[in-house]
Formats: structure tokens, C-alpha cells, sequence
């Protein structure tokens, strides 16, 4: 699918599970908050790879961790494409006290060194601008790093770094 500018893989195209439980809708819609964090796993570069890594994803999420379906709404891969995880609209599973009220994006890879692709970049941006312009995503959202609303190091410092440079990023919630 081909929607201004960014590739959106369908959850068919890389090989999803079904999920165990259909995901309950935003309780804020159009959510105020979309969160970055970053898979902590191998980069991918190619859509083969991507998708490999988007299903290992998935599975650790069902069955390690006992969640229903991948936890984000969305993944951006080293090859520039966004993989649909749960969607526009629905609760994710991603950051404590913020799943009913935001979209959370995952960078597939481990950024803590290591800069995102400018592909993974661009994929992202256009990702939340057609969320906005369809209404999926509040006009004047925050954007936020998955660090400052958890404990955890994810998004990485290194795209950590590129975040706070953005025009949404939002110091507070």
C-alpha cells in the first residue's frame, strides 16, 4: 500500500498471527501522544528481513510476554517501510498508562550507538503525517521517547538524540 510517501506493510504481507483477543479501541481518539521506542533486536534492511524480525516480534509478545498481539501500533524498518502491528484507532501494548491514549511506533533495531537509517527516518515522519491528515492522530500531538514515560533505555541514545531535534517532541507529557 502506497499512502503518501510511506509503504505500509499489511499484517498479511509480513506473516502475522492472528491476534488472541480483537484490541479495544483508543479512549482518546484522535490520541494526543505518539511514542517512540526501538525493538532492541538485530536492524533489517530488506522487507524479507524486516518481516522476519516484525513476526519475532509478535511471537515474543504473545507468547512470552502473554499479550494478546504485538504490542505497537506500528514498526519502522531499516528498509523504509512501516509494518502495520495493531493499527490506527486501537489500544497497544507498549507503554504503561499511555496505551489508551497514544500510537506507539517501534524502530526495528537497537539504537543505542547506532543511528536509525534515513529511510527509517522519513518512514516515521510520513507515517505521523498521514496519521494526521486522516485524523488518526491529534493535530498538535506530543512526541514522545519511550524513556521519559518508563524505565527502560529504548528508544537508545542515539535516536534518543534525533528525537528531541524534532518540532513535536515534547520535553513533558
Amino acid at each position: 500500500i502506497l499512502t503518501e510517501d510511506v509503504r505500509l506493510v499489511s499484517r498479511v504481507d509480513w506473516g502475522a498471527q492472528p491476534p488472541e483477543q480483537p484490541a479495544d479501541p483508543l479512549q482518546v481518539n484522535p490520541p494526543p501522544y505518539v511514542i517512540i521506542s526501538h525493538t532492541a533486536s538485530e536492524p533489517c534492511m530488506t522487507q524479507a528481513q524486516c518481516a522476519k524480525r516484525v513476526r519475532v516480534a509478535q511471537m515474543m509478545h504473545i507468547e512470552g510476554n502473554g499479550w494478546d498481539d504485538i504490542g505497537y501500533n506500528f514498526l519502522v524498518g531499516g528498509d523504509g517501510l512501516a509494518y502495520v502491528g495493531r493499527g490506527w484507532g486501537v489500544e497497544g501494548a507498549h507503554t504503561f498508562n499511555y496505551n489508551k491514549k497514544s500510537i506507539g511506533i517501534s524502530f526495528i533495531g537497537t539504537f543505542n550507538t547506532v543511528e536509525p537509517t534515513r529511510r527509517q527516518l522519513h518512514a516515521m515522519n510520513k507515517l505521523i503525517e498521514l496519521g494526521v491528515k486522516e485524523g488518526k492522530i491529534a493535530p498538535d500531538y506530543k512526541l514522545m521517547g519511550h524513556r521519559q514515560l518508563t524505565e527502560t533505555l529504548s528508544p537508545g541514545d542515539a535516536l534518543y538524540r534525533i528525537l528531541q531535534t524534532l518540532p513535536h517532541w515534547s520535553p513533558k507529557p
